[in-house]
């Protein structure tokens, strides 16, 4: 049905319609191939299992975001507020590597990176909280501290888009990443929770909020 129209009646849309793949890629959303290839299912000539065989990967994910940036920015300008996510740049890099990540992708002040299992993306969750913590009580913060506030998820996703990560798990991940996990804080989505929950060394607690309409936890180290 057309929006806004009444049941079964449809109309010819009045303006221009760009498909082309090489041009939408230009809008740096998905690959030239990506575009095609939706194309391809819209028309029926390809089949969403055909789209989910060739895009589909099952992957931990971890979203980081940083407190402040913008009462930073607000306050003690761009260049402060750079210099903090800067730091924070310089403080994960070696926390990806050590435990194997395998996509990060940086966009102002937040984090996507990829793992291969639950157990690792959890560590480097509570290693990246560690080390900022370590690094604002140092000498090499001065005035730029931050804070880090990390979402988990784990499941399928599209390895499509600027993150190679899309769908319903990156979707919950970044809401409780960058929207309601608070200073070193770390949330997981339930399915991440089924990963990681006979582990040992850790503490979970079911938390609720009125906006989202998913189970999620809270996760903290009790080592």
């Amino acid at each position: 049905m057309a929006a806004g129209g009444k049941s079964g009646v449809t109309s010819p849309y009045p303006y221009d319609l760009i498909v082309d793949p090489a041009t939408l890629a230009q809008f740096l959303g998905w690959t030239k191939e990506v575009y095609a290839d939706l194309e391809a299912c819209q028309g029926g000539k390809m089949s969403e299992q055909a789209f989910l065989s060739k895009y589909s990967a099952t992957v931990a994910i971890l979203i980081l975001d940083m407190t402040g940036f913008t009462e930073a920015a607000m306050g003690k300008g761009s260049l402060f507020s750079f210099l903090r996510i800067y730091d924070v740049q310089k403080v994960c890099a070696p926390v990806f590597a050590k435990y194997g990540a395998r996509r990060v992708r940086a966009f102002a002040d937040d984090f996507t990176a990829t793992f291969d299992s639950a157990d690792s993306a959890l560590d480097a969750a509570f290693e990246i909280h560690r080390r900022v913590r370590a690094f604002n009580e140092s000498l090499e913060a001065g005035g730029s501290r931050a804070e880090t506030c990390i979402g988990l998820g784990y499941g399928e996703i599209y390895q499509i888009g600027p993150d190679r990560a899309m769908g319903n798990e990156m979707n919950q991940t970044s809401k409780l990443g960058e929207d309601t996990a608070e200073g070193f804080e770390t949330l997981i989505t339930e399915a991440f929770y089924n990963e990681v929950k006979k582990r040992r060394d850790c503490r979970f607690e079911p938390r609720t909020n009125e906006d989202l309409p998913f189970h999620y936890y809270s996760v903290n180290s009790s080592a």
